[in-house]
């Protein structure tokens, strides 16, 4: 089942991904365009080969939108609005993961589930990726809202204050 969705979705790179690759990349130490592009293939054991027409357009957008800039020696690092973005990834990556969890210990029901919980996460992180922005601080609190209330219902209707994780912390969109 699961091999199935990989191949429908085809053996590339989903949308956006190349760019919280970067921003996770860049939380460690500076990179150039060149290391970025070797450190994927290197990673991917060869399967992903991201080209400069994606990589440079990409770190172009990304210094246009203030979450990277360029040092002196051509390098690349975050700056603190692409640190703060890439928590946020972070934060999302783990509720999702959690979710994910307990789908796929439910059988097939709930691979069905997560298979189009899935799309739907990808989806939503593309359309978020290409606008976040240009988004108003009052867009930004609305799509907040919505994915609070999404895993909500998926947490069986409104969280209360006994809705918890295996820690012992509400799972909360921040």
């Amino acid at each position: 089942m699961i091999s199935e969705w990989f191949q429908r979705v085809g053996s590339s790179v989903p949308r956006g991904f190349s760019r919280y690759f970067i921003l996770e990349l860049l939380k460690e130490k500076t990179y150039t365009g060149k290391e970025i592009i070797d450190y994927a293939v290197e990673q991917s054991n060869g399967i992903w080969k991201p080209s400069p027409g994606l990589i440079y357009p990409l770190l172009g957008r990304l210094l246009d939108e203030k979450l990277i800039e360029e040092t002196k020696d051509g390098r690349y690092q975050l700056t603190k609005q692409g640190l703060e973005t890439a928590q946020d990834v972070d934060k999302i990556n783990d509720i999702v993961k959690n979710q994910l969890e307990v789908l796929f210990r439910l059988g097939n029901v709930g691979r069905f589930v997560a298979l189009d919980l899935l799309e739907k996460i990808s989806s939503m992180g593309s359309i978020l990726s290409s606008n976040l922005s240009n988004m108003t601080d009052d867009e930004t609190q609305k799509y907040k809202k919505f994915l609070q209330d999404e895993l909500d219902k998926m947490n069986g209707g409104k969280a209360t204050k006994k809705d918890t994780d295996r820690k012992g912390k509400k799972i909360k969109i921040e």
